[in-house]
């Protein structure tokens, strides 16, 4: 049913609703803007979602009691909101959101999308994000929809029929863009040693960021690498015209890119676009590590915020401040172990605060949240070098990280390895 306003599209809300939000770079701002003033006629709406993109406008307190916002991952868009208790956050495997949904443990009222414009036979796109959205749409009872010529169409997951929502409006307005992040010597040296391990054949997962697209920068005499991740962006353009990824060495999905979003520069939206060489699939499927660990050489490149020295990872918060979210990480992180010749690789400058903190530390800030645990944890690798934990002993662990750590930290460090855990160093 077309209307000609957001706001007439969100009219079909009622109090007391939980909403699902179409989510990264796909977020249907130009509905969230008009959920801002529908809202306000409503009482005690909930709006789940992952990563939003200029979304800030939800954050207004003048919406309390009205909407509240419930995140199972957090971004730059609500992270003040989750950490002054404004918004909630939910930490879960990003894998395990749709199963919420599918199996009613979270009910869902409506979900808003933004999809391409529909095709010859009626089919929109949710185009560069499919995430839980697939799964929220089998399951809310209302569907509304902003139709954006501008969304990319994408292959995989993503085909949605008009004749599904309930109420949608026409607007063409740009895609939100992720510039590329500033490459300095640190994150070009992590970038080599990351790309150090990185073999022929291998299947790749990666984020979004500096240190993803160093690495990447130092590929170009790979050959037959792989792409099975949960998000993509700019840098691996390069290495597809240069013919580096070709995708041959996968066994799920031969020959294709598989993710569930994609987030960069309108050059990579024109290269997804109706490409079937991409495929965007649901994301319970391309985090499921029964689905990651088929391919061979599967390698995982994650982020963290801190690590200690027995190995705990943490990746979504500082101390107790909520800042990100658990992500897919542990999904890659298990699925790389168990796959043929897999590697799972934690990468991360060895300070914080211009040089003044140590990311390496004795023990984890009281209240850090630990995303991967000792026992899963592989490779940690810093611009001073890289730390293989596998099969390590906690003093051994211990050794290996202190020698990456910034040399201005390595004797308190030693110190406090003796003192706080009893190692013999």
């Amino acid at each position: 049913m077309r209307v000609d306003t957001a706001e007439q599209a969100l009219c079909v809300l009622q109090d007391n609703d939980t909403i699902w939000c179409h989510s990264m770079a796909a977020t249907p701002y130009f509905l969230l803007q008009a959920l801002a003033k529908v809202a306000l006629e409503r009482r005690n709406l909930t709006l789940l979602q992952l990563h939003t993109e200029h979304s800030e406008i939800l954050c207004d307190e003048a919406l309390s009691g009205h909407l509240r916002q419930r995140c199972f991952f957090v971004g730059s868009s609500t992270r003040a909101a989750v950490q002054c208790g404004q918004a909630d956050y939910v930490p879960i495997f990003l894998s395990e959101v749709p199963k919420l949904f599918r199996s009613q443990e979270q009910a869902l009222d409506a979900v808003l999308v933004q999809v391409s414009a529909p095709d010859a036979h009626g089919f929109c796109s949710l185009g560069v994000s499919v995430e839980a959205t697939r799964a929220a749409l089998q399951v809310a009872k209302k569907v509304i929809a902003w139709v954006n010529p501008q969304m990319p169409r994408t292959h995989g997951d993503s085909f949605v029929h008009i004749s599904q929502f309930d109420r949608y409006v026409e607007h063409s307005s740009a895609m939100p863009l992720h510039r590329a992040a500033k490459q300095d010597d640190i994150t070009r040296q992590i970038g080599r040693h990351v790309a150090s391990l990185i073999r022929d054949g291998d299947c790749l997962q990666m984020g979004i960021g500096a240190i993803p697209d160093a690495t990447l920068s130092c590929l170009t005499d790979r050959k037959d690498l792989g792409i099975h991740t949960e998000m993509f962006s700019d840098g691996v353009l390069p290495l597809i015209e240069q013919g580096v990824i070709t995708n041959q060495n996968k066994r799920k999905h031969r020959g294709k890119i598989v993710t569930t979003f994609a987030m960069g520069s309108p050059k990579l939206y024109d290269f997804i676009h109706d490409n079937p060489q991409v495929v965007f699939l649901d994301v319970e499927y391309t985090n499921d590590t029964a689905v990651i660990r088929q391919n061979p050489q599967v390698v995982a490149i994650n982020s963290a915020l801190q690590v200690d020295l027995t190995g705990q990872v943490c990746a979504d918060s500082l101390g107790t401040k909520i800042y990100s979210g658990v992500g897919g990480q542990m999904d890659f992180v298990r699925g790389a172990a168990l796959s043929e010749g897999g590697r799972a690789i934690i990468a991360l400058p060895a300070t914080a605060a211009a040089g003044t903190v140590s990311r390496i530390s004795s023990m984890l800030s009281p209240g850090a949240g630990v995303v991967t645990t000792r026992a899963h944890v592989q490779y940690i690798v810093t611009e001073y070098g890289i730390a293989n934990l596998r099969g390590k002993s906690l003093t051994e662990r211990a050794q290996a990280l202190i020698n990456i750590a910034a040399p201005q930290f390595r004797a308190a460090l030693t110190e406090q390895a003796r003192t706080d855990w009893g190692l013999a160093l």
